[in-house]
């Protein structure tokens, strides 16, 4: 008996210390949730992620303000960006990331009106001079000064894009700039053109927070690009075509700043979207490793897996995975590349999914939290 209860105490012993241990090595990161206009949200959310378990805390408000819908971080301070609507006013706003015990708040710092209806998506450039936004309804590309704390100084510019490839009835009639970012070496920026099934190139002078006319790829006809992603080796994009739920992939030129398709592949067969009322790619991301991108399908509520042909940069599926959610409008991967969290946008759930290293496949993690209206997924530096 004695002996039976010593090994029961050492064993009990050894899953305390393992237990105890595994909280030691565990990091808690933040993570913004941008969100839609839609009840109940209220503005921008705030959860950690436990970076040994992949666990989410529940959400809690951390910004009233209607409508932020994407979210970006300066890449040098704790700053981050929110687009949406003060005081009635579709604008940029700053936020400075505090400590507040456990947990981080946001402190409102200053905003900027854009001037062209509200925006779809901001970016912030890699020296942390200047933002941009893309207007979806207006057509158009805004370009921010930003102060050396991270404010916002002012409004340098708007580009007003023209045309439409017309391919898909009342989608493509007019521009819609979907998305914004800049090249790996900060020296171009990137439309994707919904409306205009082209992704529209332009020079950057970071110091004036100017940009100009560069050049545009093409994207299949009536694909309709939404999001984009460089490959960690600078060498490859992946743009995400959210009418035909597919991915182009181009070879990068560098020194030209130019895109050559190559590939276009479903994220999902069109035979298993027949009975889906609505089907829209949402967001695109690229793994840390460079090894996989995963997309967003909604309607048909999945994450799509792909293989990277690291000689290539050509795509391959992997799998399918269900977000346990409805209607993915974004997801993110936590910077380790360990973990995926998948928005719900109208389940109002944010859920955790473990990635294998290996593989690249996805394994739902059993830790769901509410998140109203989630559009936008964003760690505090990724």
């Amino acid at each position: 008996m004695l002996k039976q209860s010593l090994t029961t105490m050492l064993v009990t012993g050894i899953a305390v210390l393992s237990a105890v241990s595994t909280e030691c090595c565990a990091e808690m990161i933040d993570v913004w949730i941008g969100t839609s206009r839609a009840k109940p949200s209220k503005g921008i959310y705030h959860c950690t992620l436990n970076t040994e378990t992949g666990r989410l805390s529940n959400t809690e408000l951390a910004a009233e303000i209607s409508g932020p819908g994407f979210l970006a971080m300066h890449p040098k301070l704790d700053v981050l960006y929110a687009v949406g609507t003060l005081d009635g006013k579709p604008c940029v706003a700053a936020y400075r990331i505090e400590a507040a015990g456990n947990s981080s708040t946001l402190i409102f710092v200053n905003s900027a009106e854009i001037g062209d209806g509200g925006s779809a998506h901001l970016a912030v450039d890699r020296t942390g001079k200047m933002l941009l936004t893309a207007q979806y309804g207006g057509g158009s590309v805004a370009a921010f000064l930003l102060n050396h704390d991270g404010s916002l100084n002012k409004q340098t510019q708007i580009v007003e894009h023209q045309g439409g490839s017309k391919v898909v009835e009342r989608r493509q009639e007019s521009p819609h700039p979907h998305w914004c970012g800049f090249s790996p070496d900060n020296r171009f920026a990137f439309v994707p053109d919904l409306g205009l099934d082209k992704v529209v190139i332009y020079r950057v002078d970071a110091a004036t927070a100017s940009i100009e006319r560069h050049g545009a790829a093409e994207t299949p006809p009536g694909g309709g690009p939404r999001h984009m992603k460089f490959h960690t080796s600078g060498k490859w994009v992946y743009v995400l075509n959210e009418l035909a739920l597919s991915v182009s992939v181009f070879d990068y030129d560098e020194a030209s700043g130019t895109m050559t398709r190559k590939q276009t592949i479903n994220t999902v067969p069109p035979e298993l979207l027949a009975k889906e009322k609505f089907k829209s790619a949402s967001e695109i991301r690229v793994h840390p490793s460079g090894r996989f991108v995963y997309s967003a399908n909604r309607g048909h509520d999945t994450i799509t897996a792909f293989g990277v042909n690291q000689t290539t940069g050509e795509l391959e599926v992997i799998e399918r995975e269900n977000v346990r959610g409805a209607t993915p409008r974004n997801f993110n991967l936590d910077p380790s590349g360990r973990w995926l969290l998948a928005a719900g946008q109208d389940s109002h759930t944010l859920a955790s999914f473990e990635v294998d290293q290996e593989t690249g496949e996805l394994t739902y993690n059993r830790s769901v939290v509410t998140a109203p209206a989630a559009i936008c997924v964003l760690f505090t530096h990724e």
